[in-house]
């Protein structure tokens, strides 16, 4: 078979598309957001220095016109991009902020370099010292996955101070500590795509084991696993292919390859793209990808610069990342008390399995009240006629009572199970219902876009007593920020509404909605009470699958691949019984419809 009808036999190409993983934010993309900066900020003064997040810097640049660099050294998303706004800043500025502001205020951008593709960026500061003297300094961005930082060095490259101090117990390789020198670890085996010639570069790949996509990766610095199959995809080579077992020819064609990218690199000719499946960002790249823009299901989407890619693409993945580590100690909250729920629901199934032989035990009580004048004194066992089925039933008897007393220790058995029936029962019905609490909270954390919805939540909690609230003596209340309902507008002024979680469910269904307004919500799972108003106008058919659309994607299903059962009903049907727990509501007539969750590209979202 032939390398090209390889890439055309459709179960072969997950190896370039659904199995790929994601873009790493490798030495090329950093090359070309470096290319940006070099026009846009060099010359320029640093007006601002804010630390919005611990691993996080943004620069306030001043150079004919404003710019917003964005720093991140998180260990799950490190990205370094130019914003168009700031981002909200602690009311108190971290130790290493303050010194930033100290040394950089006013400072001026005069050299943004990258060492040879590494994942590195240098920026050469000149500012004034505390006489009045020019002095020049380094603030070094590096962005290498968990070991990502943000170093802050003098002129000779000596360690002032590091968004993140690692010592000698974290790493034996390199400190980052006060007074220590920088530099870039050496990596054994790593050649330069910019100052080494192709064809020699793919020579040296008879020699490498593995396949040959790893092989180039692993080999050649600034190379990202996506950037090395794009490779062989262009060059007709299969990525599997052991790098040992290419012959001449694959190796003259991946070198036009490298050559071409190569030029790319020093001429500074990128065209940043991002790539998306369903609406969903999957992919992103500073050159075209045609293992991705060769299929139909992938929509590409030129940009104007590297960094409106790397927004596009890492605000809704960052948004989410950072609101998980926000949110972990309340999720560990609701899962450990979903876990005690869990478990007490099963055990008081099994008590109430346990009373099923209840009646068993109270017919027995029946028929020795009317033949236990046959049994013998002393019997083990009664053999009579069930009259209640007209079977042959064998009743067990305390051989040390009489009869009738046997009988009364059968309904006493009975009485007893009945009780304890009706009471587990009661159990159970409220256990289920705090189950269905518990997970529709733990729902709503996944749908937490900020500080003011997670507050919201934790609200809830405490309401419901599964948290305790602490207050420090003395201590005056905080001013929680309001959370407010999503809420989307088309085009013709129809508007939605979406709670985030069950006391916006509550606002959403019982406040703002009318009762001649529709409401929608996911059949017999977790989810969002979504809202359509409908203004007194008649409300066009495509908004009700628009509005199903909205109630599966902001429920627990959305994530589950297929379509979604909405059911939906005139808000003045929905009923909410005295003493429910926050978004439990009732219904008992109403329409389904079946929905793919998303959200509309015609929906507008508005905010209150």
């Amino acid at each position: 078979m032939s390398n090209i009808m390889w890439y055309i036999m459709k179960e072969e190409r997950t190896k370039y598309t659904g199995e790929t993983p994601a873009m790493a934010f490798d030495g090329i993309t950093l090359s070309a957001l470096v290319s940006e900066w070099k026009q846009a900020l060099t010359g320029g003064r640093i007006q601002k220095i804010s630390q919005p997040e611990p691993d996080e810097l943004i620069l306030t640049v001043k150079n004919e016109t404003t710019y917003y660099l964005q720093l991140s050294s998180s260990a799950s998303l490190p990205l370094a991009c130019l914003r168009n706004e700031a981002k909200p800043a602690p009311l108190t500025a971290p130790t290493f902020c303050m010194l930033l502001r100290k040394h950089l205020g006013g400072a001026r951008i005069l050299q943004i370099e990258q060492p040879d593709l590494e994942r590195v960026v240098r920026f050469k500061l000149q500012h004034l010292n505390e006489m009045g003297d020019l002095c020049e300094k380094y603030l070094i961005v590096e962005l290498m996955g968990k070991y990502s930082n943000i170093i802050f060095t003098n002129e000779e490259f000596k360690i002032i101070d590091s968004i993140k101090r690692v010592n000698s117990f974290v790493s034996s390789v390199r400190e980052v500590l006060p007074g220590k020198p920088w530099f870039i670890p050496k990596t054994d085996g790593k050649h330069s795509l910019t100052a080494e010639f192709p064809a020699e570069l793919c020579s040296l790949l008879a020699n490498r084991p593995g396949p040959v996509s790893a092989a180039l990766y692993q080999m050649i610095t600034g190379l990202s696993p996506v950037i090395a199959n794009e490779l062989c995809y262009r060059a007709g080579i299969n990525p599997e292919l052991p790098a040992a077992e290419l012959s001449g020819e694959d190796r003259n064609t991946l070198s036009e390859i490298l050559f071409w990218l190569k030029k790319q690199i020093e001429t500074e000719t990128y065209t940043p793209v991002i790539y998306k499946k369903d609406g969903v960002p999957v992919e992103f790249a500073p050159v075209p990808l045609r293992t991705f823009s060769d299929y139909p299901e992938y929509e590409v989407t030129e940009k104007s610069s590297m960094s409106e890619v790397i927004l596009s693409y890492y605000q809704e993945k960052d948004a989410v990342t950072r609101m998980r580590a926000k949110s972990a100690d309340l999720r560990k909250t609701v899962q450990n008390a979903i876990e005690r729920t869990a478990k007490k629901l099963d055990l008081q199934r099994k008590q109430m399995a346990d009373t099923e032989k209840k009646d068993r035990y109270r017919i027995y009580g029946e028929l020795l009240t009317t033949y236990g004048y046959s049994a013998e004194p002393g019997s083990k066992s009664l053999t009579c006629t069930n009259y209640y089925d007209n079977t042959e039933i064998t009743i067990p008897l305390d051989p040390t009572l009489s009869a009738l007393q046997n009988a009364k220790k059968y309904f006493d058995r009975y009485a007893k199970l009945r009780r304890t029936g009706e009471a587990v029962a009661k159990l159970l019905t409220e256990g289920e219902a705090e189950l269905e609490h518990l997970t529709s909270v733990r729902e709503s954390l996944s749908f937490a876009r900020d500080e003011a919805d997670l507050n919201q939540i934790k609200t809830e909690l405490t309401d419901t007593g599964y948290l305790k609230f602490h207050r420090e003596p003395g201590a005056k209340k905080a001013k929680i920020p309001k959370s407010r309902p999503l809420h989307y507008i088309t085009a013709d002024g129809f508007e939605f509404y979406v709670g985030k979680n069950n006391y916006q469910n509550d606002e959403v269904t019982f406040s703002i909605a009318g009762n001649s307004d529709w409401w929608f919500h996911a059949k017999g799972i977790p989810g969002s009470h979504v809202v359509l108003k409908t203004g007194g106008r008649e409300v066009p058919d495509e908004l009700f699958a628009v509005a199903g659309s909205l109630a599966a994607y902001y429920s627990s299903g959305r994530d589950a691949g297929g379509k979604i059962e909405i059911d939906y009903l005139q808000r003045k049907n929905v009923k909410k019984p005295n003493g429910a727990k926050p978004g439990f509501v009732v219904y008992y007539t109403n329409y389904s419809l079946v929905a793919t969750p998303g959200i509309d590209e015609s929906l507008k979202e508005v905010k209150d």
